[in-house]
């Protein structure tokens, strides 16, 4: 490797880590070739440049756009900080892009911006014909003044005209526009670009420029992004196909001039899943019916028949799968009820089948279709012409497409059907929803690698390689792999041996005495602050209880779903002797750094496995479908994911070379030997080999003294240390 390597011109600091160097090298090759980069880096591996330098350099070589993207917020902040580190040494022509809800500076929603787009469009368009056309007539008075016969005859047609323009310009004016889009295309907005391109400017940045200017900045924002060498954006502009196609015509991209960079892309499979589910509730069906009581169009009554019998079904369907008592232990949040057998369709498809009467199914929807579509179409003029102050959702075509794709997909490998149920807060109504859950996120996944030129998909989570290849549709990427860079001998892994937390195992009074104990010799060896992940918000407040009947030293701090968790945070870190209690599935398990003295133990209570509904073992039953496999299911869907969110959870501490940190595993099966004698329920193996062989088995009487010596060995502790 040459220290003369073209993608160094891009690196912005004075020389990269030995691993960073060789991850740029082997991503440049296999980006040239354009081969697709699954990259798994702990912390200070720099995977962020590490991915985005060579990516540049092969953009910048072979005339195509950068687009990296992460769905957690503080990564979109770092990959801000990286790009403007780098255009400091090599200018580069950056964007950062968020959707229109976040940039809006009149709050409408998307249908009604893009009405409102094109009315001032033509507004502006027409004023700009007129001053024109004004300017001919001008030209066309003087010469017919000077005894020009043709002219005179020419200006007259002229005037006419601009009298039709007039008329028009007239309407136009009186229908609804965005003035902060028409200043846009009446003003110079040339200063606009030379300040975003000076510098890598935030969409809040943008938004508050735009503002001052009363321009719009998401327009400006698209209208500029024509061929710039790096797009930072979220998730959905990427696996949403609809945004991605208007998202690359925007960049002037066809999708193999794309390279696509995905931080954090363990969470691609749940995103891209997300993205594929399509759900219709009965609120929407009451719309339609409601919609199509009032259309005289000879379409309406096939329309509302079929509507109205789907509708009838998923009402019989959920009120049907109530036992006594479930219908007033129905919340806020949606709550799935059963529908689905092994040996025909599903409840909901079958009460359709058998309430509907009529000419057809295909023939009514196919009524249901064209109608919404016109009516659509007729929202879309009343808005535009002024007639209504908001564009109006179809909301027949919505219905009449979701019950087109439950009847002609419902039943494919890797669709499951649902229906939920939940309260009405302001009513106290019980209401439904109808669901298409895409358990196979290859589907969204698949066809996007198939069109870009290449990807890398990096995290600190990534392996086992060859499950995220099935699970996201990758054909033989490169693979890359790098460990903590820090020094070994300033941290320390431990398995501790305390019983399994297995869900049957929890509410027993041993084992809760043994984890408490275990929890307290951890928080009290702890010279500082100490963060205890637990399988769930439940979990989290038992231990609080258990920890307070007799008080520790430190703070005890609880995250409790629904509360903001940053201002928990940061009291925590401005204290010296706190213990943060919070769920693996909450936002502080990933995607948050607890840096230096801000925590200095991390522990891991149980194997945090999530709740294992009938969405869950659909995952399963697909992916042993997909893969051919009856482990691979619960592999793939369950057991990998849960210890990628371990994984994630550990790698709060230990942030820099500096740190000096212990990570503990309260769990006999994340032990070695938990394997002969619990079996397939260890997940020792799971780990990928080299954090496995950082595991330290120890008993749960041992921890305090592994720590005291450890910590003391680093002379970490103020004053005397506390005493075993």
């Amino acid at each position: 490797m040459s220290e003369t390597a073209g993608y160094l011109r891009f690196f912005p600091y004075e020389r990269p880590y030995a691993n960073q160097r060789d991850a740029m090298d082997r991503i440049y090759n296999a980006l040239v070739r354009g081969q697709d980069v699954l990259f798994e880096g702990a912390c200070g591996t720099g995977k962020t440049l590490s991915a985005l330098v060579p990516a540049l350099e092969v953009a910048r070589e072979e005339g195509k756009t950068v687009v990296i993207t992460t769905n957690v917020h503080q990564q979109m902040r770092q990959f801000v900080a990286e790009a403007t580190a780098i255009t400091r040494n090599e200018p580069i022509r950056a964007v950062v892009f968020k959707g229109k809800a976040s940039m809006c500076h009149i709050d409408v929603g998307y249908e009604e911006c893009q009405a409102l787009r094109d009315n001032t469009r033509a507004l502006v368009d027409a004023e700009r014909d007129r001053a024109q056309l004004e300017r001919r007539q001008r030209d066309l008075l003087a010469e017919s003044q000077e005894g020009d016969a043709g002219a005179t005859e020419a200006r007259g047609a002229v005037m006419e005209e601009l009298g039709s323009l007039e008329e028009r310009i007239d309407d136009l004016t009186d229908q609804n526009v965005c003035a902060n889009y028409r200043n846009n295309l009446r003003e110079d907005t040339e200063p606009f670009y030379t300040w975003l391109f000076d510098d890598v400017r935030t969409p809040e940045a943008v938004y508050e420029y735009a503002d001052e200017r009363d321009l719009c900045g998401y327009e400006l924002l698209k209208d500029g992004m024509e061929g710039v060498d790096l797009v930072v954006c979220n998730y959905h502009h990427l696996l949403d196909s609809t945004i991605r196609e208007q998202f690359f015509r925007w960049l002037g991209r066809d999708p193999e001039d794309v390279i696509a960079v995905f931080d954090e892309a363990h969470n691609v499979e749940d995103a891209a899943r997300e993205h594929a589910t399509r759900t219709c509730s009965e609120r929407t069906f009451d719309a339609a019916l409601d919609e199509l009581e009032e259309s005289s169009d000879p379409r309406a009554a096939d329309a509302r028949n079929v509507l109205s019998a789907f509708r009838r079904a998923l009402v019989d369907t959920y009120e049907d799968a109530f036992g006594f008592g479930d219908r007033e232990r129905v919340d806020e949040s949606w709550t799935d009820v059963p529908i689905v057998h092994e040996d025909r369709r599903d409840d909901l498809t079958l009460a359709f089948l058998g309430g509907y009467s009529g000419q057809g199914i295909d023939g009514d929807l196919e009524s249901a279709m064209q109608l919404g579509q016109r009516l659509d179409e007729e929202y879309e003029e009343a808005y535009r012409d002024g007639e209504s102050q908001t564009r109006t959702e179809c909301q027949t075509l919505q219905a009449a497409a979701f019950v087109s794709a439950w009847m002609n997909e419902g039943a494919k490998q890797g669709l499951y059907p649902v229906v939920s149920v939940r309260r009405d807060a302001g009513t106290d109504e019980v209401y439904g929803r109808a669901e298409l859950y895409s358990c196979l996120p290859r589907q969204v996944t698949g066809r996007l690698f198939e069109e870009v030129y290449a990807t890398v998909l990096m995290s600190a989570t990534v392996q086992p390689f060859d499950v995220t290849e099935d699970v996201l549709g990758l054909t033989d990427p490169v693979t890359m792999a790098y460990g903590l860079q820090f020094p070994d001998e300033r941290r320390r892994t431990y398995a501790v041996e305390t019983p399994p937390l297995f869900a049957s195992a929890r509410d027993d009074h041993e084992v809760q005495r043994e984890v408490t104990d275990a929890i307290r010799d951890a928080v009290r060896f702890t010279p500082g602050n100490t963060l205890v992940f637990f399988p769930n918000y439940g979990e989290a407040a038992r231990y609080r209880e258990r920890l307070e009947r007799d008080p520790l030293s430190a703070t005890v701090y609880l995250d409790e779903p629904g509360v903001a968790a940053e201002d928990l945070r940061q009291r925590f870190v401005a204290d010296d002797d706190g213990v943060l209690l919070t769920s693996m599935w909450g936002t502080l398990a990933e995607g948050v750094s607890f840096d230096g003295d801000d925590a200095r133990t991390v522990v891991v209570v149980g194997v945090p496995y999530p709740h294992l509904d009938d969405r869950a073992e659909a995952v399963q039953a697909a992916y042993d479908a997909a893969f051919d496999g009856t482990e691979t299911g619960w592999r793939y869907a369950v057991e990998i994911p849960t210890v990628r969110k371990t994984r994630q959870a550990l790698g709060r501490v230990i942030r820099s070379p500096e740190d000096v940190g212990v990570r503990v595993l309260l769990d006999r099966r994340y032990s070695r030997r938990a394997k002969s004698d619990l079996g397939k329920y260890s997940v020792n193996a799971t780990f990928p080999h080299d954090e496995r062989e950082e595991l330290l088995d120890i008993a749960p009487e041992k921890l305090k003294f592994a720590m005291l010596n450890f910590y003391s060995d680093h002379g970490v502790y103020d004053g005397e240390p506390p005493r075993p």
